[in-house]
C-alpha cells in the first residue's frame, strides 16, 4: 500500500497565537517533567539541579519535537544559535539545539494548495504537467517540490510555511526566553545583538524573492567558472512566498564519499576555494553549510549550490582582517595574530591575558590546515572533534562569555561545515596553496 503525501505530515500553526500555543505547551510539559524529577531526587535525598532537570531525555524530545513541528524562525533559531559548532553555547544547550538540523516535517497538500493559490490564484495548476505533491526536501523555513510547466521547464518549486514572516519577531523572542529561563545561558550575556541578527537573518531568508536575486547574483560571479552550476531563477513563477528554480540532479555531495581520491580531493579543494573567493573577492558568501546545500555531477564533475536564503554581504574590511590573520597565521607570527584578532573583534584590550591566549590557540588550531605545507590529510587529522573541545572549555568559561562580531559567527559556521564535510570525505586539500594568492602583503 502506499504511503500519501500527507501520511507523514503536519500543518504549521500560521497563527500567532497557535504558535504561541505550541511554545506554552511545550514550556507547561518540560515544567511538568522538571517537578516529577526534582520530587524523584528529593524522594533519593539528592539536591536537584536546574540544568540536569531540564536536559533529560524527556525534555530534550519534547523541545525539539514541537520547534520542528513550528518550523519557521522557532526552529531556524535553535539552528542558527547551534551554528553548528558548540563554541558559544554550553555543550547540553548546543546538544539539544543540535537536534533540530534534521528536516522538519513536510505541510499537508491542503497547505500547500492554499500557500500556491494565494501566490499565483485559482486554477494555478493548470499551469503545470505534473506538480508532485511530495517534497522533495523539507526544512525550517520552507520545503520543495518538483514540478514541469507546460511549456517544458523543469522546477524546483520552493514554498515557504504559512506564517513564517510575520511570526519571527515573537518566535526568536519567545524561545529566547525559554533559553533564558532555563539558566543555561548566564543573565550577563547581552544576546541583544545576536537576538537582533537573528530577526535580521530570518527575514531576508524569508524573502524568496532576494534569494533570487541571490541565486542571480551567484551565477554571474560564477560565470567563470564552468566546474559550479547555480540553478536559474524563474521570476514569473516567485514570489516573496514562492520560490521557482531550475530542477537540478546530481547526487547527495556526501555521497561521494566512496568515489576515488583525486575525485574527493577535487570537490573539496573547490569548495574551500569557493569560501576564499566569498570572503576575499565577492564579499558575499553563502553561510549555510548543511551538506544538503551542495550536489555533484558525477558525469560533468561540476559541483550544484542550492539555497542562497542565508547569502550575506561583508564589508571589505571585514575581507581584509580575516587576511591579515591568515597571514600571519602562515608566518607563525602570534604577535601580529594577535593583532588582527584584537580589529576583527574577537576580544578587547580588557580582556583577560589567559582568555587571549586561549582564542589565539583556538584561532591557530582552526587555521591548522592553512598553515599545514602541502596537503592536509583530514581523513586522518582530529582536527574537527578537538576544536569542539576547546571550543567547548572556553565556553564554560563564565567570566569569558563574549560575543564576537555576528559576520565572524556567520563565517565560523561556513568553516566548520566545511571542515566536516572534508573529514566525511576523507579529503586530502593544499589550502595552503588556495590561499596565497589572497595573502597580504
Amino acid at each position: 500500500m502506499k504511503t500519501s503525501p500527507d501520511a507523514l505530515s503536519s500543518p504549521v500553526p500560521s497563527s500567532r497565537l497557535g504558535r504561541l500555543a505550541r511554545l506554552g505547551q511545550m514550556a507547561t510539559g518540560v515544567a511538568g517533567n522538571m517537578l516529577l524529577a526534582g520530587a524523584r531526587q528529593l524522594a533519593q535525598g539528592k539536591r536537584p539541579n536546574l540544568s540536569d532537570l531540564l536536559l533529560t531525555p524527556a525534555n530534550v524530545s519534547r523541545v525539539t519535537q514541537q520547534l520542528a513541528q513550528m518550523r519557521g524562525a522557532a526552529m531556524k533559531l535553535g539552528q542558527l544559535v547551534s551554528m553548528d559548532a558548540g563554541d558559544l553555547l554550553p555543550p547540553e544547550l548546543a546538544a539539544i539545539l543540535g537536534r533540530l538540523r534534521s528536516d522538519a516535517q513536510p505541510m499537508p497538500q491542503r497547505q500547500v494548495q492554499a500557500v500556491l493559490s494565494a501566490a499565483w490564484g485559482a486554477g494555478w495548476q493548470q499551469r503545470f504537467e505534473p506538480f508532485s505533491f511530495t517534497p522533495i526536501a523539507a526544512a525550517s523555513i520552507g520545503q520543495v517540490h518538483r514540478a514541469r510547466t507546460l511549456d517544458g521547464r523543469d522546477l524546483a518549486i520552493k514554498i515557504q510555511y504559512p506564517g513564517v514572516r510575520r511570526s519571527i519577531s515573537s518566535d526568536v523572542n519567545n524561545v529566547a526566553s525559554l533559553l533564558r529561563l532555563s539558566g543555561l545561558i548566564p543573565k550577563t550575556l547581552d544576546m541583544a545583538p545576536l537576538l537582533s541578527e537573528a530577526k535580521r537573518q530570518l527575514r531576508e531568508e524569508a524573502d524568496y524573492l532576494a534569494e533570487g536575486a541571490h541565486l542571480q547574483r551567484f551565477a554571474a560571479l560564477l560565470a567563470d567558472a564552468p566546474e559550479f552550476v547555480v540553478p536559474a531563477f524563474h521570476a514569473d513563477l516567485s514570489t516573496k512566498n514562492v520560490l521557482a528554480m531550475s530542477f537540478v540532479g546530481g547526487v547527495p555531495v556526501e555521497s561521494m564519499a566512496d568515489a576515488p581520491q583525486a575525485e574527493r580531493d577535487r570537490i573539496v579543494s573547490l569548495l574551500v576555494g569557493l569560501l576564499f573567493r566569498e570572503l576575499f573577492e565577492f564579499g558575499l558568501m553563502q553561510t549555510d553549510p548543511n551538506f544538503a546545500n551542495y550536489r555533484y555531477d558525477p558525469e560533468n564533475r561540476q559541483l550544484i549550490l542550492l539555497d542562497f536564503g542565508a547569502t550575506r554581504s561583508f564589508a571589505p574590511g571585514f575581507g581584509q582582517g580575516y587576511r591579515a590573520l591568515m597571514t600571519a597565521a602562515m608566518a607563525g607570527d602570534r604577535a601580529a595574530m594577535r593583532r588582527a584578532l584584537l580589529a576583527i573583534g574577537y576580544f578587547s584590550g580588557q580582556t583577560q591575558p589567559k582568555h587571549q591566549e586561549a582564542v589565539l590557540s583556538l584561532c591557530e588550531m582552526a587555521l591548522t590546515p592553512l598553515r599545514h605545507q602541502g596537503h592536509f590529510d583530514f581523513a586522518n587529522s582530529d582536527l574537527v572533534p578537538r576544536l569542539r573541545e576547546a571550543g567547548m572549555a572556553l565556553g564554560l568559561e563564565r567570566d569569558f562569555w563574549h560575543i564576537p562580531p555576528i559576520d565572524t559567527l556567520f563565517l565560523h559556521r561556513k568553516l566548520g561545515g566545511l571542515y566536516l564535510l572534508a573529514a566525511r570525505l576523507k579529503a586530502r586539500v593544499n589550502v595552503q596553496q588556495l590561499v596565497r594568492a589572497y595573502q597580504a602583503t
